[in-house]
């Protein structure tokens, strides 16, 4: 056991130090995009093996207090489906150490949850879209709910939590086309869009290489109209390389996930809304704390617990190697 001075850190064998720890609330979702989940759902985790807000908030204050911690993100499923969310928020926010909180969402709900989360402490918001066509919406997400997300986009705006980024997936075939008008419209509404790389963690296993929208492809599309320079010489942990439009104000990121990965210098843990933490998005395992939490384990334990599951971290998600296997859990129970 620790002693009280013994300081512990979510550090694995090569030397990164996890400090950003990924939050997902909940494995539903009210929308079907192809890249996360077939259109007839899911099978849902049960609800006596979620997480309870006081459980919650018992490991975030673990993660803050002990584990070194200093940013939290709350991801889904979709994050604002979760029942008293800004109550969860403002409870964070209060941990000693005052973590950063910020949340990922589909922007669904939006409209009337921005300023109450703003309120209790809410420091800013990442709202996927990958589409500004109402009808390539409903292909994409099987719901007719784009109107939704712009106004969300806009509340949050109203609200203050900025920057609001823009996350947004191109896929072959489908909305690849939409790389400028994606630029154009948060150039507008003075969002930050980024580029993401589609990544192998459908439930369908359908992904493939050869179908991915790639980082240089989307670079190249969007340099035919406007001109692109580096925003920085080192993003660190930051995992969007971010460049600067026409040496304007706007700043346009690009994650290459798959293509140009950054696995080198992550510093990302992730608790599931089950209570399982997983050391990288891909792993293959998970270490169990929501057992230690009902078993009457004590904070050292739960720590220590934590502290061995980030410790074998792998080096890298290994997409490229030919014995890759996806998660058995898709992106929607993992947590984004």
């Amino acid at each position: 056991m620790s002693s009280a001075h013994e300081a512990l850190q979510l550090v694995d064998r090569y030397g990164r130090v996890a400090r950003d720890l990924r939050v997902s609330l909940t494995d539903k979702c009210n929308l079907r995009c192809s890249y996360c989940m077939p259109a007839e759902g899911l099978d849902w985790i049960p609800n006596p093996d979620l997480l309870t807000d006081d459980e919650v908030i018992r490991l975030v204050r673990i993660g803050v207090s002990t584990l070194g911690i200093n940013a939290i993100r709350l991801t889904g499923g979709e994050p604002l489906l979760r029942r008293g969310l800004p109550s969860l928020v403002r409870q964070m926010i209060s941990i000693p150490g005052s973590p950063e909180v910020s949340l990922t969402t589909n922007g669904i709900g939006l409209s009337q949850l921005a300023q109450p989360l703003a309120s209790a402490g809410l420091s800013r918001i990442n709202v996927s879209l990958d589409t500004l066509q109402a009808d390539r919406f409903v292909e994409l997400a099987k719901r007719d709910r784009l109107a939704d997300v712009l106004d969300g986009l806009a509340a949050a705006s109203a609200a203050g939590l900025t920057p609001i980024k823009v996350n947004a997936v191109l896929m072959r075939g489908i909305n690849d086309d939409e790389a400028v008008d994606l630029l154009r419209f948060c150039g507008t509404h003075g969002y930050q869009l980024r580029f993401i790389e589609q990544m192998p963690l459908d439930p369908m296993h359908g992904w493939s290489r050869d179908r991915m929208i790639t980082a240089d492809e989307i670079q190249q599309q969007l340099e035919r109209a406007v001109t692109l320079t580096a925003a920085a010489a080192s993003r660190g942990s930051a995992p969007a390389e971010l460049f600067r439009v026409d040496d304007g104000p706007q700043l346009v990121g690009i994650i290459a996930s798959v293509s140009r990965p950054f696995c080198g210098a992550c510093d990302r843990t992730r608790l599931t809304a089950d209570g399982q933490i997983r050391n990288c998005l891909f792993a293959r395992e998970e270490s169990d704390l929501r057992s230690l939490l009902r078993s009457g384990a004590d904070d050292d334990q739960i720590a220590h617990s934590w502290v061995r599951a980030m410790s074998t971290k792998a080096a890298g998600h290994g997409i490229d190697d030919p014995t890759f296997l996806q998660p058995d859990r898709p992106m929607s129970a993992i947590g984004g």
